[in-house]
């Protein structure tokens, strides 16, 4: 059993973050910098972004996305998913944890890098009427449409299966709205309710398309290429994040809830997982090195 776990923990590890140890090496500049960045200890994204949840909502958001089919053709002309799924899913991790765990440059540095790589996107797709529109990734409605879906996702999987929120929902879609700026969304939603209407909107105005490219990137999802010890775990994973989301959008992406209790078993898989990746994560252990470090220069620095 402990060579299993063992196996399975170094799986785990290099799915999440490309080396068995848990450590990419973008995570060392979260250790550099002299300021607390733009959340901080006891901060809303802190409890959401640290919590094994994410897991879940990593596959909720990408489902979620797929339903814009301006979206859905960057992902489907520009995106490396099928070549290389899990260094696509590497690069929406690094932005978020290190705008997350790291100090204001290294955070804005790194929206950057994001903004660099969009400024190549572009395109042209045919919306929910049939109209051939152009797109690039750097529209205000693209990225609004995948700010509000990941911010959802990361907000709705936690209160399903992490901690108390400090400040609440509102706490976190408020201080989440700061990253959305970095990376240029115009209007970004400051409460859950505001996020709940943003959303709203999307579905109402008929803007979201279910179509052939939706359903062949749902598939992709839901049997990624991922080791076979590995594959039981991510399905019940799977089916929480499909439970998580609202049956309006179920429908579209074609999929069902399952009448099994997923949300129990995906609180237990995410237990199993706590258990094997320990209390806190490389980056968030890199920031508090950091915040330790700017303690103690500041005690040293001579008095004026």
């Amino acid at each position: 059993m402990s060579t299993f776990l063992d196996s399975w923990r170094s799986h785990l590890l290099v799915t999440l973050s490309g080396n068995s140890e848990g450590r990419p090496k973008w995570v060392g500049q979260i250790a550099t910098g002299d300021d607390a960045g733009y959340f901080g200890p006891g901060s809303a994204a802190w409890v959401v972004h640290g919590g094994m949840a994410t897991m879940v909502a990593g596959i909720r958001a990408l489902l979620m996305q797929t339903l814009h089919p301006g979206a859905m053709a960057g992902v489907h002309d520009w995106s490396r998913y099928h070549e290389d799924p899990l260094g696509r899913l590497a690069g929406t991790i690094q932005w978020l944890i290190t705008v997350t765990f790291a100090d204001t440059v290294v955070a804005q540095r790194e929206s950057s890098r994001v903004g660099h790589f969009h400024d190549r996107v572009a395109g042209t797709y045919l919306d929910a009427r049939g109209k051939k529109q152009p797109y690039t990734a750097g529209d205000p409605e693209l990225l609004s449409w995948v700010h509000l879906v990941f911010t959802d996702a990361f907000l709705q999987t936690h209160l399903l299966w992490g901690d108390a929120i400090p400040g609440g929902a509102d706490g976190y879609v408020n201080e989440w709205a700061t990253a959305g700026e970095l990376i240029g969304v115009q209007n970004a939603p400051h409460s859950a309710s505001e996020l709940a209407t943003q959303l709203e909107a999307f579905r109402s105005a008929g803007t979201l398309k279910s179509d052939a490219r939706v359903a062949e990137a749902v598939r992709f999802i839901r049997y990624p290429p991922l080791s076979r010890g590995m594959l039981p775990f991510y399905r019940i994973m799977f089916a929480g994040a499909v439970a998580s989301i609202p049956r309006e959008y179920r429908d579209m992406l074609g999929l069902k809830r399952s009448r099994l209790p997923v949300v129990w078993a995906t609180g237990l898989v995410l237990g199993v997982v706590s258990r094997l990746l320990g209390p806190s994560s490389t980056s968030e252990d890199a920031a508090r090195a950091r915040l330790a470090r700017i303690v103690r220069t500041h005690n040293l620095a001579p008095e004026a």
